[in-house]
C-alpha cells in the first residue's frame, strides 16, 4: 500500500464528531452575540421614539457612557456614535481632517488598502503608502511622524496587528488615525497614542451594523477646528459647525437617524461586558485563541497565516490549509455550515484561501474546542470530494 493510500484511507476513517459548538457563530463580522443574548432582554423604553427624546438621547449617552468606561478612555478623547459603520467613521476622519500635511498610510490586508484606495484615487492627496504582504507586518519603524499615519489596529483579513503602541512617538508632528474595529476591547490600548480611533460594534461586542463609532482625542478636535478641507464634505461628515467642534454628536445627538433597536443592542453587549471588566473582555480573547492555538499545533496540515506571534491577531484568526484553493475552502465552509458546526469561517474574499475564526470575548472556549473535531471532519470531506 503506498503512502498516498494509506493517507487517503485515514482521511476516510475521520467519523463526524459527536459533540458540536453549542454556539457555533464565528463568523468576524457581524459577531457571535454575547452568552446569554435573546432578544426579549432587550430594552425597549426608546423604541418608537425619536432619537432626539428624552429617552433616546438618554440611552445614547449611556451607551457613550459604557463605552468610555469599557476603554478606560481618559475625559480628554470624546466619543461620537456615526453612520456606516468604522467604514463611515473612518472616512469622516480621513475626509475632515486630511490633506493639511503629508500622509502615510499602512496596509497589510484589505481594510488598509481600502484607506490607501480612498486617499489615492478619492482624495487625490497622494499618500506614502508603506504595505505588506498578507500575514506580515510592514516595519512600523520605518514611518515617518511629520506625516499623518493611518493603519489598523488588527487586520481582520489577515490576522496580524499591530504588537503595541509603542511605535507611535509621544512628540509625533501628525495625526495617528486607527482602525481599532477588531482591537478595542480585545487588547490594551495606550489611548496618550491615539488622536483618531474608530470602530463597530459588530466586533468584539456581537452587536449589529451599520453604526461606527468615533473617537477624537484633542489634538484631532484642534486640527477640525483650525483646518478645512479642500473637498466638499457630505451632510454626515460634517463635524465642525462656525469653525467649533459640534459636541452635541458626542453626547448622543447623532448626525442621523440611528437605529435604536440597534443601540439597545449594543447596550446589552456593554452591560455584560462591564460585568466582567476589561481585563476580563481581553482574557476570554486571550483563551480563545490559546484554544485555537493548540488546535493548529496538533495538526500538521493547518497553520497561521501570521507566522510572527507578536503581531498575530487574537480576535479574526486567520489560518492557511494545506494544500487549499478558494473551491477547497468553501467545501469545508458549506459542510461545517450544513452540519450546523461552525458559520461563516471561510477566509475573506480578498486573502489568500484558507480559515479565518473569530475568537473574541463573546465567543465561549468551549465552543472554540469543540470546533477542532468539525475542522478534522471537513478537512476530510473536502479532501475526498
Amino acid at each position: 500500500m503506498t503512502d498516498t493510500t494509506v493517507a487517503d484511507a485515514a482521511i476516510a476513517s475521520v467519523a463526524k464528531p459527536a459533540t458540536r459548538p453549542a454556539r457555533p457563530f464565528f463568523s468576524s463580522g457581524p459577531c457571535a452575540k454575547p452568552p446569554g443574548w435573546s432578544p426579549d432582554k432587550l430594552a425597549t423604553e426608546s423604541l418608537g421614539r425619536s432619537h432626539r427624546s428624552k429617552v433616546g438621547k438618554t440611552r445614547l449617552q449611556y451607551a457613550i457612557d459604557l463605552m468610555r468606561e469599557l476603554l478606560q478612555l481618559p475625559d480628554t478623547h470624546r466619543i461620537g456614535i456615526v453612520p456606516g459603520s468604522d467604514t463611515g467613521a473612518f472616512e469622516m476622519a480621513m475626509w475632515t481632517m486630511l490633506g493639511g500635511r503629508p500622509v502615510t498610510t499602512l496596509a497589510w490586508e484589505s481594510f488598509g488598502e481600502g484607506w490607501v484606495t480612498d486617499a489615492v484615487k478619492q482624495l487625490k492627496i497622494d499618500p506614502n503608502v508603506i504595505r505588506a504582504d498578507y500575514g506580515q507586518l510592514p516595519d512600523l519603524h520605518a514611518v515617518d511622524w511629520s506625516n499623518d499615519v493611518l493603519f489598523t489596529w488588527n487586520g481582520t483579513t489577515s490576522g496580524v496587528r499591530v504588537p503595541d503602541a509603542d511605535w507611535i512617538p509621544d512628540d509625533r508632528e501628525g495625526l495617528s488615525f486607527a482602525d481599532a474595529t477588531s482591537g478595542v476591547f480585545a487588547y490594551d490600548i495606550d489611548w496618550a497614542k491615539i488622536d483618531v480611533a474608530t470602530f463597530s460594534w459588530q466586533k468584539v461586542l456581537g452587536g449589529e451594523g451599520a453604526h461606527g463609532v468615533l473617537i477624537l482625542g484633542p489634538r484631532a478636535v484642534e486640527r477640525l477646528e483650525s483646518y478645512t478641507p479642500a473637498w466638499p464634505l457630505p451632510k454626515v461628515f460634517r463635524l465642525v459647525s462656525k469653525g467649533k467642534l459640534t459636541e452635541g454628536i458626542f453626547k448622543g445627538e447623532t448626525i442621523n437617524t440611528p437605529s435604536m433597536l440597534a443601540v439597545e443592542d449594543a447596550i446589552f453587549s456593554l452591560e455584560w461586558a462591564k460585568a466582567l471588566g476589561p481585563r476580563g473582555l481581553i482574557a476570554r480573547s486571550d483563551a480563545n485563541a490559546a484554544a485555537l492555538d493548540r488546535i493548529v499545533a496538533e495538526r500538521d496540515w493547518l497553520g497561521h497565516l501570521a507566522a510572527d506571534l507578536a503581531s498575530r491577531s487574537k480576535t479574526s484568526v486567520c489560518l492557511t490549509v494545506e494544500g487549499a484553493d478558494e473551491a477547497f475552502i468553501k467545501a469545508m465552509a458549506s459542510a461545517l455550515e450544513k452540519e450546523g458546526a461552525a458559520f461563516d469561517i471561510a477566509g475573506y474574499r480578498d486573502a489568500p484561501p484558507g480559515l479565518r475564526i473569530w475568537c473574541g470575548a463573546t465567543v465561549d472556549t468551549a465552543d472554540i474546542e469543540a470546533l477542532g473535531p468539525w475542522l478534522d471532519w471537513s478537512y476530510a470531506m473536502a479532501k475526498a470530494a
